[in-house]
């Protein structure tokens, strides 16, 4: 749900590319919320629906600036390129634009949180531990590695190891 004084800033349009609103998305970490189509929203377009970003980097909303120059470095096209070489950002903007927060991601692509429950989708030998964690292994309650968005913490047989994001699928 859009909050009322994002709506009424962006007239139920997203903001980065026009199309109808139906999302909200809070940029961390200052939490400013950025009104956002599904297709914008997902991250997820092709290079062509991305072209609206041109515009976007240059809106008086800095949480849209950030969002936008954000997924700007995310493509591999040289207008993307071309589009942050000419983007000026305020220190703190760009300080903000560079704090990511780090997405831990299952094989299948699928955003991992902190407490989900896993599963193994490969045998792993454990190093030191002197045994081999088995395919199909459930981890409940896995802690994400805070500085590495590939690894994961989770205790199996009664071990706390960490384990490869790309060995697991979440449950």
């Amino acid at each position: 749900m859009i909050p009322e004084n994002i709506m009424a800033r962006c007239d139920g349009a997203c903001e980065l590319c026009g199309a109808e609103a139906s999302d909200a998305i809070a940029i961390t970490p200052r939490e400013d919320v950025v009104a956002l189509c599904t297709v914008c929203a997902s991250g997820e377009a092709n290079d062509g629906h991305w072209r609206c970003l041109q515009g976007a980097v240059w809106s008086e909303v800095p949480a849209v600036q950030v969002r936008a120059v954000r997924q700007l470095r995310k493509l591999d096209a040289a207008w993307a390129t071309e589009t942050l070489d000419m983007v000026y950002l305020e220190d703190d903007l760009a300080a903000w634009a560079d704090d990511v927060p780090l997405e831990h991601r299952d094989a299948n692509g699928t955003l991992l949180a902190a407490g989900d429950t896993v599963v193994l989708i490969k045998d792993l030998p454990v190093k030191g531990g002197g045994f081999t964690a088995k395919r199909g292994t459930a981890v409940r309650g896995i802690s994400l590695v805070s500085d590495n968005a590939g690894q994961i913490e989770g205790r199996i047989e009664g071990q706390r190891i960490v384990i490869l994001t790309e060995f697991v699928k979440k449950k």
